[in-house]
């Protein structure tokens, strides 16, 4: 039984990873239990209707690699696409539109993701992996204060107009609930998940329930896609930053290539180089908005760039050698809760900044876009780290500031906590450097969760205070 660092976006969260790793868990199943309770208690930011990116360091030292359960394009049944969908702003995020209702929801495929990386690395059996979310499902919560500050904006628009919906997050008044949240059928439905695997979202009662309520409000996502969908395991993508080999998110996740094209040209950076850092991005996402987002061949366009002179999260490390980075997103939430299942749907065929190609511009069954970026690493001294962000543009930069501050020699949760730059839209006539302030951290820049251990044993967990993050350091003792 390790020892096991734990890194969640909150105090349920990290409660689940801490449960599993004093049954006898690993850094797999303590990161995956945690992300499992995410999917209950975060509302309006991931739910089981999800994508996702698992990147694991084997706790033998082996090739670190990424399971791939980011989200499919539906329309495989042959029927017209386009509708089904409307468009709002919201002032979220400085300013935002999106895409909601039934014709914006994708192809799931966290869990299946989370099922792959537990058969490969995990340790204790699946159903003690799902108990936890169970656990909360049934007995309750409240918002979070990341899940508050975006309904404020949103709990009309988005979260309004689909009657399960708008009760579970709504008072008698009209307002956000303040009260704990049950929603029904939830709890059955982790059950079904922790008895019959990810196959019941994909073939079974759940899958049915969502394709149906899905086509029948106007959707494309049919039972064919559900059935279809697979998660795919990859190598990692590679960089090395100092003494570590750092692993992140190959192609569909145009995240990870961008930390890993921000990282290289970031070995020795001072995190008091403000400039240094805005030139890097806006040399990076620039190359991102003018060539990779438009890209029909990903992987191609992102080995010939990265070959040339880069939601929440969960991290866990055990003192086996293990490390397992969650990153996942439901997108900003189509709006519907589908009938019989209590699984609030995705909308991520409506985040308009990663379909360049438009609502329903995709070939039905290829991968979305995503930027997801969880990253382990190896040191040469044989610690491991784990790290990763929600954020969505902001990912990237979060998690590239916080290593390289980290690898510069500031401590992990100084590293965390320094303030941040992001570069939005660079080379655009509205480009502008959005820069933080040590009195003015806030959850635009991201929620970056670390955990670190040492050769010597030594367990680091470091939160965001930009979120509710919330740690835990598991010894096998006690």
């Amino acid at each position: 039984m390790p020892d096991v660092a734990i890194a969640a976006p909150n105090e349920a969260a990290a409660d689940a990873g801490e449960q599993v790793a004093r049954a006898g868990g690993n850094a797999v199943d303590a990161a995956l239990a945690a992300s499992l309770v995410t999917m209950v208690n975060e509302v309006g930011l991931v739910s089981l209707s999800s994508g996702g990116f698992v990147t694991i360091q084997p706790p033998d030292g082996g090739a670190p690699y990424t399971v791939d359960g980011w989200m499919d394009m539906p329309g495989r049944g042959g029927r017209p696409l386009g509708g089904g969908t409307w468009d709002i702003h919201t002032e979220y995020g400085g300013g935002v539109g999106i895409t909601i209702g039934p014709g914006s929801v994708a192809a799931h495929g966290s869990v299946a993701a989370f099922e792959e990386a537990h058969r490969r690395d995990g340790r204790l059996p699946w159903r003690e992996v799902v108990a936890p979310a169970i656990d909360v499902a049934r007995g309750g919560f409240r918002l979070s204060a990341a899940s508050r500050y975006y309904l404020e904006y949103v709990h009309d628009s988005i979260f309004g107009w689909d009657d399960a919906s708008s009760a579970a997050v709504h008072d008698a008044q009209g307002e956000l609930v303040t009260d704990l949240i049950v929603v029904p059928d939830l709890a059955d439905t982790l059950e079904l998940i922790a008895e019959e695997g990810a196959a019941t979202l994909h073939t079974g009662d759940l899958a049915r329930l969502i394709a149906t309520d899905v086509l029948a409000r106007g959707g494309i996502l049919g039972p064919g896609d559900l059935a279809a969908y697979a998660p795919v395991t990859r190598p990692s993508l590679a960089t090395r930053l100092g003494e570590w080999t750092l692993a992140t998110t190959p192609p569909p996740s145009v995240g990870g290539v961008c930390v890993a094209a921000m990282l290289r040209q970031l070995d020795g950076w001072s995190p008091d180089d403000v400039e240094e850092m805005v030139r890097v991005q806006r040399e990076v996402l620039g190359h991102r908005i003018s060539v990779l987002d438009h890209s029909l061949d990903l992987a191609r366009d992102a080995r010939a760039y990265l070959d040339s002179p880069s939601t929440t999260h969960c991290s866990a490390t055990d003192t086996d050698g293990g490390a397992c980075a969650v990153t996942v997103s439901s997108g900003y939430f189509s709006g519907m809760i589908a009938q019989g299942t209590g699984i609030w749907l995705n909308n991520t065929l409506g985040e308009q900044e990663l379909n360049a190609g438009g609502l329903h511009g995709r070939t039905p069954g290829t991968r979305l876009l995503s930027n997801m970026a969880p990253t382990v690493g190896r040191h040469t001294d044989g610690s491991v780290l784990a790290i990763g962000s929600p954020g969505a543009g902001r990912i990237a930069t979060a998690v590239t500031q916080v290593l390289a501050g980290f690898v510069s020699g500031l401590g992990l949760q100084e590293a965390v906590h320094h303030p941040r730059v992001h570069v939005h839209n660079p080379g655009r006539p509205d480009e502008v450097v959005k820069r933080e302030t040590e009195e003015g951290l806030t959850m635009y820049y991201g929620g970056v969760g670390a955990t670190l251990v040492r050769p010597d044993g030594h367990l680091v967990a470091a939160a965001d205070p930009r979120r509710e993050g919330a740690v835990r350091l598991v010894r096998a003792t006690g």
